[in-house]
């Protein structure tokens, strides 16, 4: 997710803002939504780490990559990191930005698209749709508009939103899906500092 800060404040500022605002929305909300135990930790574990694992590889393999034409157009955007080089050096604001991306925006991502868009898109009365219930229509449009929010990113995010849409439907249980998205989001961030691989911080 981009940076993007009507406000005008600076991202050191804006970004723990805003994690800060939706922990305290989840905390308040999502306490009767979520049931917070999975059913497959160990195997959520697993299939966050793959999908880490096809996220970064076309990169790694591939250097020159994300530099092809449907990667890297007007409409995708170009991948590089939002973030000012003054913010990459701020240990608050890392930590912050760490923390956000794999333990909020996962839960966030997951209600909005597994738990809400996935059945909304068989019934807007989506309350009597059971989670994990499989449609063909609603499991292709909720993975092909969760690949376009990630921008010259689509391609490995067709291929993310297919796998939580799998095992959501497998086992029909959000906070699996929700694990699974929290370790690909830390393994992507510990790999962001790691490898000085900022591009993936949009």
């Amino acid at each position: 997710m981009g940076l993007a800060n009507s406000a005008g404040l600076s991202p050191q500022v804006a970004y723990p803002a805003r994690i800060l605002a939706s922990a305290l929305v989840l905390a308040v909300c999502s306490r009767r939504l979520i049931a917070w135990r999975p059913s497959r930790p160990w195997t959520s574990v697993l299939i966050g780490g793959a999908v880490f694992a096809v996220w970064i590889a076309p990169d790694v393999v591939f250097p020159a990559y994300r530099q092809f034409w449907l990667f890297s157009n007007p409409v995708t955007g170009m991948a590089q990191s939002s973030l000012p080089v003054g913010a990459r050096t701020g240990a608050l604001f890392i930590l912050f930005r760490l923390a956000g991306s794999s333990l909020v925006v996962p839960i966030l991502e997951e209600l909005f698209w597994r738990a809400w868009l996935m059945r909304w898109l068989i019934a807007p009365d989506f309350a009597t749709v059971r989670l994990g219930t499989y449609a063909a229509r609603a499991f292709w449009i909720t993975a092909v508009l969760f690949a376009a929010e990630h921008g010259p990113y689509w391609d490995v995010g067709l291929a993310a939103g297919v796998a939580y849409n799998w095992w959501m439907i497998r086992h029909r249980s959000l906070a699996d899906c929700i694990l699974a998205h929290a370790v690909t989001n830390l393994c992507l961030g510990s790999w962001v500092l790691a490898a000085g691989a900022w591009q993936y911080w949009l």
